[in-house]
């Protein structure tokens, strides 16, 4: 009898090798999969305190099916979330009975604004510290349901503007017929000043409004015919055409960098009895939470002009102020950081991927679909941002195909198949032997 019992461990042994070659072929396109690999121990009976040396071996049995957590090959979609994590670690989804970790990274919005997987669980990311805006560190350990928002993004009024001008060193200054005084300052006439710039600046309902400086070569009076100061300048503000500021010395250092002033208060005053600088009832500035009242100040931050050689030029002219934006658009890039774009050119970062990562992947419990849960020959989760440590990369608008190898699963089933057959020959040899002694007379 104990040759069928071996030979039945063996066919037992070679029907789990099948059943776990199968099972990695029936799952060669499923996204994040993992193939498993049949591991086999020997069934021996020991003698009593281990001395006989003719004991024979008692057959085979399955002694484990762990999982190979190889890097699958990432494949690319039109889906901007979808995600594969390029090296180790697991995205980190929130589920009705607690936490599970899988390889797979097809993700959509629910109803409800929330990025979540085929199976409803949410992934999580790190909470940004500083709300609202794009450039921000993230609270690592502090993880939260990623939510996309639907609304519109709202205005941001202008506060500040940063204007980076080169004024010409040999510029003439307008004079009048003279040559004696400055032409009066006429913002509509460009014949009164030598330069002009604008940028456009937003109020507290995102109305656009423009806002133009006015640059003039001062003149010395002191001496006749005049002659130009070429360290010297007037600069006037203007809104919408309206002036708003003007004149005030611009003074420039022997090496061209300014020197006052490096900060110019642009105060946009009421006309009695309206309450608003601008028509449509909108505001400016700084934003007083004790009033509920805006300053109507726009401070522009000349620390940048120069008065270098023989060309006018303007090297940036910003401002720290939006229009409201629609949504068009949501960017992973390679640290997790999710972002969303708005038509207005405004992007806010929502939060940052969550990754985790095991001593020993190969001891977490398989949940199926595509999702492990942590146990104690796993060891405890360690949390951290992608690319972390030995975390590895966010791949957005891919996927991470499962690595499985076809071709070597197909020999692999090759091979069962012939040890299949092996085992029912020991089987058969058996019976033919038991049947032998039977017909003894």
């Amino acid at each position: 009898m104990g040759s069928f019992n071996v030979g039945l461990t063996g066919l037992n042994a070679a029907t789990a090798d099948l059943n776990v070659t199968g099972s990695n072929i029936a799952n060669a396109e499923t996204i994040g999969f993992k193939k498993s690999r049949a591991e086999f121990a020997d069934v021996f009976a020991q003698a009593y305190c281990y001395i006989n040396r003719t004991a024979t071996g008692s057959g085979v049995r399955l002694a484990a099916t762990p999982q190979q957590f190889s890097q699958g090959s990432l494949q690319y979609t039109d889906n901007g979330l979808d995600m594969a994590i390029n090296g180790q670690g697991f995205f980190v989804l929130n589920g009705g009975d607690g936490q599970v970790y899988s390889r797979s990274g097809e993700f959509q919005v629910n109803r409800d604004g929330y990025v979540v997987n085929s199976q409803g669980q949410y992934l999580q990311v790190y909470t940004p510290k500083t709300a609202g805006v794009s450039d921000t560190d993230f609270n690592v350990g502090q993880m939260t349901n990623l939510q996309i928002p639907t609304g519109d993004s709202p205005p941001v009024t202008t506060t500040s503007v940063n204007s980076e001008i080169n004024l010409v060193t040999n510029a003439t200054p307008p004079l009048d017929a003279t040559g004696t005084a400055l032409l009066p300052f006429d913002a509509s006439d460009s014949a009164t000043y030598n330069y002009s710039s604008s940028v456009t600046v937003y109020d507290s309902l995102g109305a656009p409004h423009s806002m133009t400086m006015y640059f003039v070569q001062d003149i010395n009076t002191a001496t006749t015919p005049a002659s130009a100061q070429p360290l010297t300048w007037q600069v006037y503000t203007a809104m919408d055409g309206t002036q708003a500021s003007g004149p005030t010395a611009m003074t420039f250092n022997v090496d061209g960098t300014i020197n006052t002033p490096t900060t110019l208060d642009v105060t946009l005053t009421p006309t009695p009895p309206a309450t608003s600088p601008f028509p449509n009832g909108g505001a400016i500035g700084t934003y007083d939470a004790t009033t509920a009242t805006y300053d109507n100040t726009v401070t522009i931050d000349f620390s940048g002009m120069t008065e270098y050689g023989t060309s006018y030029s303007v090297g940036d002219m910003s401002q720290d102020g939006y229009a409201a934006g629609q949504l068009t658009g949501v960017d992973v890039d390679d640290n997790g950081v999710v972002f969303t774009r708005y038509s207005n050119g405004r992007s806010i970062a929502l939060g940052q991927v969550a990754l985790a990562n095991f001593k020993n992947p190969q001891g977490l419990q398989v949940l199926g679909d595509n999702s492990w849960g942590e146990t104690y020959g796993s060891g405890a989760a360690v949390f951290d941002a992608p690319g972390a440590g030995e975390l590895g990369t966010i791949q957005a608008g891919a996927l991470e195909m499962s690595n499985v190898d076809l071709t070597e699963e197909l020999v692999h089933l090759i091979q069962a198949q012939r040890y299949f057959q092996a085992n029912s020959q020991t089987i058969s040899t058996a019976d033919q032997m038991t049947q032998t002694i039977l017909n003894l007379k």
